[in-house]
């Protein structure tokens, strides 16, 4: 079965799985475009199939499996991936996708997979572990607990944890430590760096800018992926769909751009009202979003390595208490932070952050020669019509 009604069933699947919960629906018209050869850079840089799991006459699962040419060549890998995971509550279910996608990753000469990731690991990364009471944040999983104990049932191991923190920005002096402020000063004063607003105009230049510092700040972090130059075409116009005035900040001195801080307007509150649609009052929702939104997501906060001891973390930081005070915003949430980011851990729990939700990244080691259970003839493959 393939073809539009398939794609349909892919995107549903979720809508129907995790009705009731915390879980907030993305748009639908989104999603499809997401999946869209045409519309997703991701195809330029690699190739994916979709997989749906069929009982008894309905959808019960789904998967992806992916190659990123990009991530592979930075690293010197052959990892493949795989993301989109969503299943009932069965264990024979959920060790067919893993089969199924094992099965496509070992037929392009993959030796490891990795995931879950909706195609990179800038998108929605990982299990959550821990913290389901809790809504998830734009462009955050959010998965009942039982995917975890399915997963480790069918024998995928902890590849790594990453954070999301809590941060209360709208009481800075209950919760931030006194040695930020003179953190921040120095930075002015001894490195000459100010604080600069990015601006819709000064949009697309200055993802450039943030690509620099992306690049030389989070390369060496695991499961880094690089954005090539088409890839930064298409932040810029998800990022004009989200921009919150202030929010953006770039760090600079007499010698250019030395940190960056990418924090997002929390779209998941106004989607939740939304259900997944633009009509009929769905658009009305998205355009007086500024009345709902009272949190935020940061996204990427990140230094140049040269200057990492200058204080310019904190400066930003700061510049979010000040944000908060100026706006309806109260919470941010910075993540995901790899749990091995000692430096960035730390400064957050020098912020009064406290860690609120984890998700967990899975790996399986393909052997040379092994083969994965055949997956059940309830498995199909499923390519997009668009694809």
């Amino acid at each position: 079965m393939k073809g539009i009604g398939d794609r349909r069933a892919f995107v549903e699947l979720p809508f129907r799985l995790h009705r009731g919960t915390p879980w907030i629906p993305p748009l639908r018209l989104e999603r499809y475009a997401y999946l869209s050869k045409t519309f997703n850079p991701f195809f330029k840089r690699g190739e994916a199939q979709l997989f749906l799991a069929w009982k008894d006459g309905r959808v019960v699962g789904r998967i992806s499996a992916q190659v990123d040419r990009a991530f592979n060549e930075f690293h010197d890998n052959r990892w493949g991936l795989f993301g989109f995971l969503e299943f009932e509550d069965d264990a024979d279910v959920a060790g067919a996708l893993l089969a199924a996608a094992e099965q496509w990753l070992r037929d392009r000469g993959r030796d490891r997979m990795v995931g879950p990731m909706d195609f990179v690991n800038n998108e929605e990364f990982g299990v959550l572990v821990e913290g389901f009471e809790l809504e998830p944040m734009i462009r955050q999983p959010w998965q009942p607990p039982y995917y975890r104990e399915r997963l480790e049932a069918a024998g995928l191991v902890k590849a790594m944890d990453v954070f999301h923190w809590d941060v209360d920005i709208a009481d800075r002096q209950e919760r931030m430590l006194p040695i930020l402020p003179q953190l921040a000063e120095r930075s002015r004063t001894r490195h000459g760096i100010a604080i600069r607003k990015v601006t819709r105009r000064s949009l697309r230049r200055d993802i450039d800018e943030f690509n620099k510092v992306y690049k030389a700040a989070w390369s060496r972090n695991w499961a880094f992926s690089p954005y090539l130059d088409h890839d930064l075409g298409d932040l810029w116009f998800n990022w004009q769909l989200v921009f919150g005035n202030g929010w953006f900040m770039v760090a600079e001195n007499e010698a250019g751009t030395v940190a960056v801080a990418i924090t997002i307007p929390d779209v998941n509150q106004v989607l939740k009202k939304m259900r997944g649609r633009l009509l009929p009052l769905g658009w009305w929702y998205y355009l007086n979003r500024n009345r709902y939104i009272d949190r935020c997501r940061i996204g990427f906060l990140g230094v140049l390595p040269e200057y990492q001891h200058t204080g310019v973390a904190a400066a930003l930081y700061l510049e979010h208490f000040e944000m908060a005070a100026a706006t309806r915003v109260r919470h941010g949430e910075p993540g995901w932070i790899l749990e091995t980011n000692t430096s960035m851990n730390r400064a957050l729990e020098a912020m009064g952050a406290r860690v609120v939700k984890r998700c967990r990244v899975y790996e399986r080691v393909l052997e040379q020669g092994a083969e994965p259970a055949a997956p059940p003839d309830s498995v199909e493959r499923y390519v997009p019509a668009s694809a």
